[in-house]
């Protein structure tokens, strides 16, 4: 750590470790899994390769990531959440419902393929519907990111990134991650989106809209729907 608080305290002890500026930023795109350093790069175009190499140094450092080579033929190096860096998600998902609500800041600018992905899982809401349950597999592919979703008995039990390993998902989803941001905050319908050729459904319409329909809608200040 370059700079402590020097207090007892462990929120102090925590932004000795996370409060550096990207630090929180990095952890988060290693939340669906692990990440090599350019994807890093791509997911944060606007941190420099100097500050990003140090940052990931600096959280390496204090047991929030670590460094893994993958098995050939693949044979890079990539960094992923340890055990406990992984512990950091409840403090996320309360950083996402915090800051969505803000009175005064609003919500703009781009955000990540991961975060839309995070988004959804952190309002999702197993509760809140009409319908019945439902239990559907999905494989969506934003851009050139392929994500998988498995829904057991209407509630969400895994987000990750990567195809589906082991069999066939129910639904396969091709669009952009900006045309899955405007469907799911309600600023243009599936059904609009797959007329216009926006977005791409092979399996069942209607399990795909259950999916869409899943997140709690929370009115925020900006134009973005809201990201975990």
């Amino acid at each position: 750590m370059a700079r402590t608080y020097g207090e007892g305290c462990p929120i102090a002890l925590s932004l000795d470790i996370l409060g550096e500026r990207w630090a929180l930023l990095v952890v988060r795109e290693l939340r669906l899994g692990p990440r090599r350093y350019r994807d890093l790069q791509e997911a944060l175009p606007g941190i420099t390769p100097a500050v990003l190499s140090r940052r990931l140094k600096e959280l390496e450092e204090t047991g929030v990531l670590r460094r893994r080579q993958l098995p050939p033929p693949a044979s890079a190096q990539v960094y992923e959440l340890t055990t406990w860096g992984a512990e950091l998600e409840p403090v996320f998902q309360a950083l996402a419902r915090w800051g969505v609500r803000s009175p005064v800041v609003p919500l703009t600018g781009e955000i990540s393929a991961d975060s839309a992905m995070l988004g959804l899982r952190t309002f999702f809401n197993a509760d809140d519907r009409d319908h019945q349950p439902w239990t559907a597999t999905y494989e969506v592919w934003l851009d050139r990111e392929p994500y998988r979703l498995n829904v057991d008995n209407g509630r969400l039990v895994e987000v990750a990134r990567g195809p589906s390993p082991d069999r066939p998902a129910d639904v396969v989803v091709h669009t952009t991650k900006n045309t899955w941001q405007a469907v799911l905050g309600r600023k243009q319908t599936l059904s609009e989106a797959t007329a216009a050729g926006l977005l791409e459904v092979t399996g069942d319409f209607d399990t795909l809209q259950l999916l869409i329909d899943a997140p709690t809608r929370i009115p925020t200040s900006g134009r973005h729907t809201p990201e975990g």
